[in-house]
């Protein structure tokens, strides 16, 4: 379950980011991603660097889990799912062939609301012609 108040789980099949802009300085993503890195857990280590003036930011790495594909699928009863919140399923380094896996596991899961959120609209127009 999820302590974000409008949304019941998160799924990140996706880890890190590239800063995309100003809206960017107060990611709870880079946050969370340097502090879950820290505390030992592979799939956020590295991804974070402290930039001059003490602010924090991703360091371009992104890193795709397929075995967490399989997550949404063992939740029989309904969740609205934050897809990706410590990442942008839509970043440029997310490979098509992986988000379309993730739109497949989403398609197979009507029981559940899925919420994307990107800071890269364009690409979400790019792709769109190839996520069906």
């Amino acid at each position: 379950m999820s302590t974000i108040e409008w949304t019941d789980s998160t799924w990140n099949p996706v880890t890190g980011c590239t800063r995309a802009s100003s809206g960017c300085d107060n990611c709870y993503a880079v946050t969370m991603s340097w502090r879950l890195g820290n505390m030992g857990q592979p799939k956020y280590e590295g991804l974070t660097v402290l930039y001059d003036k003490g602010k924090r930011h991703f360091n371009g790495v992104v890193r795709c889990h397929p075995d967490t594909l399989a997550i949404p699928r063992r939740w029989r009863k309904s969740r609205w799912i934050f897809v990706n919140s410590m990442s942008d399923l839509l970043h440029r380094d997310v490979p098509v062939e992986f988000i379309q896996q993730v739109f497949a596991v989403m398609n197979e899961c009507p029981q559940h609301r899925f919420q994307i959120l990107t800071k890269r609209p364009e690409r979400a127009l790019e792709l769109a012609t190839k996520l069906h």
